[in-house]
């Protein structure tokens, strides 16, 4: 399989959401908090053009088993 860019950044979609799903399916675990615990990570911009405005906002909840499931991924893409 020829690797290229989007192949590496749809095994990191998936990653950061299997690991975000494994984290929400563990979250009532209790020695397992500090897998689970996530932190919310947000940008936003907007702008009034007088003639249209527009207002974008982009947010990413981050969990240390998201990133566990980003370096599965990157893994996946190199021995691919």
């Amino acid at each position: 399989m020829k690797k290229n860019g989007w192949i590496l950044l749809l095994l990191l979609l998936i990653g950061l959401i299997g690991g975000s799903l494994v984290a929400r399916w563990l979250a009532n675990v209790p020695g397992l908090d500090f897998l689970t615990k996530a932190y919310s990570v947000n940008g936003a911009t907007s702008a009034d053009l007088l003639a249209f405005n527009y207002h974008i906002q982009i947010g990413i909840n981050v969990s240390l088993l998201s990133i566990i499931g980003v370096a599965l991924a990157i893994w996946v893409y190199r021995k691919m």
